[in-house]
């Protein structure tokens, strides 16, 4: 018998029980939505991911202090201080790789202004951490070499911190505000970077010369972290092992000590997150996945069910002349039109999911051409393959005891 000849009588066995070939899709149809959504959300958020790491910039270099203890325990940041001026300067002098450097020195505590007060942080850095963390100004100016060497009480505000502090929309340029007690003149503010991929406000900052913010809020000489880009993309590795050899001199490690500090690239950040990203993504989608396989036992038990109710009829087709093979092709081909018509519902329903939760959410979504063509394939294996067995049972029927069937 002709494909197309069975093709039309699995339409009309499908329109006979429309209610319950509905209610057999359902399972495919959550399926497949589930797991599209799952890999848009996930190719979203590493797409997000890297272009907010690029955004920092691509050769960027993070240096943080770092211990591995004897017992096992590993220390590192703000638990840590053993970054100095003299790494600045090392890295200035022994690292030909290295273009731009910062030191970061950080505090948190209440920025005030009048009655208007904020809770927040303040990063004292040099000049330079602008290009380095390409920040741009968006009012007044930056803060010089000069201000640096003077240690001045001047500072540069994020838009979170400007919205708080002069709520009714003033000129921040040229006030004076408080940051634990410390007056401080504000002389330019930063154009907003949103949120980033963490959920952390990144207007949500203040930024001072690192000497004003060790000498008269710390009370310190250590640093929280180095900040420094290598003289291009190409040149990150490089660039790393210099500032390993500088620290390791300034910090007189011998050859069989491990180093005291930590030395990161952005590549290896985005490595590293697009890893934790894949891995919850698969984890998720595999959990969607397992609507497919109650998708498919659905189609099984309906298809034995179809079998069942259809014998009569599979035996007076039999006995006119139609073969085994035109049996199992049929009840074959109900299958998979139940699993590839649920498969189509299933992707309108994922592609629309993720959008939607892409606008109302405002996190990212990438639907991609291999989710849709993957999900497909799976809905035609998932018909074939739990459709096999009700069809191969209706083509081995005998034919005498089928029509005696009540």
């Amino acid at each position: 018998m002709k494909i197309t000849n069975l093709i039309r009588l699995a339409i009309r066995a499908l329109q006979r029980n429309k209610l319950r070939a509905l209610l057999t899709m359902l399972g495919i149809i959550i399926g497949v939505a589930a797991v599209i959504t799952m890999m848009s959300i996930g190719e979203g958020s590493k797409l997000s991911i890297n272009e907010s790491l690029s955004s920092m910039g691509s050769n960027m270099i993070t240096i943080t202090p770092y211990s591995n203890e004897p017992g096992g325990a590993t220390m590192m940041g703000s638990n840590l201080k053993n970054l100095t001026i003299v790494d600045v300067e090392a890295l200035e002098k022994d690292a030909p790789n290295i273009d731009k450097i910062s030191p970061l020195a950080s505090s948190s505590g209440q920025a005030i202004n009048g009655a208007s007060n904020w809770p927040t942080s303040i990063q004292g850095v040099s000049p330079e951490y602008l290009d380095i963390r390409k920040l741009e100004i968006k009012d007044g100016i930056p803060f010089s070499e000069e201000d640096v060497k003077s240690s001045a009480k001047v500072c540069l505000l994020g838009q979170t911190v400007v919205d708080n502090l002069f709520p009714n929309g003033e000129d921040p340029i040229g006030k004076i505000i408080r940051f634990n007690k410390i007056p401080m003149q504000v002389i330019g503010t930063l154009v907003p970077k949103g949120q980033s991929n963490f959920g952390q406000d990144q207007d949500d900052i203040i930024l001072a010369p690192y000497t004003t913010v060790q000498k008269r809020l710390l009370s310190s000489i250590y640093f929280n972290s180095i900040y420094a880009s290598a003289i291009s993309e190409s040149a990150s590795i490089a660039a790393v092992e210099d500032v390993t050899n500088a620290l390791r001199g300034t910090h007189r490690l011998r050859a069989d000590q491990e180093d005291d500090f930590q030395v990161r690239t952005q590549e290896e950040l985005m490595s590293t997150l697009n890893s934790i990203s894949s891995m919850l993504t698969t984890l998720l989608t595999a959990v969607a996945g397992i609507s497919l396989v109650i998708g498919g036992i659905g189609i099984m038990n309906i298809m034995y069910v179809s079998v069942t109710e259809r014998t009569r009829e599979i035996g007076l087709r039999m006995s006119i002349g139609a073969r085994g093979i035109d049996i199992l092709l049929q009840f074959l081909i109900e299958a998979i039109m139940i699993s590839i018509t649920g498969g189509v519902i299933g992707v309108a329903l994922g592609v629309s999911a993720s959008l939607i939760i892409s606008s109302l959410l405002n996190w990212p979504a990438s639907i991609s051409d291999t989710s849709i063509i993957v999900s497909f394939f799976v809905c035609a294996v998932t018909g074939i393959f739990f459709g096999y067995y009700p069809a191969l049972k209706a083509s081995g029927l005998d034919p005498i005891e089928a029509l005696r069937y009540e």
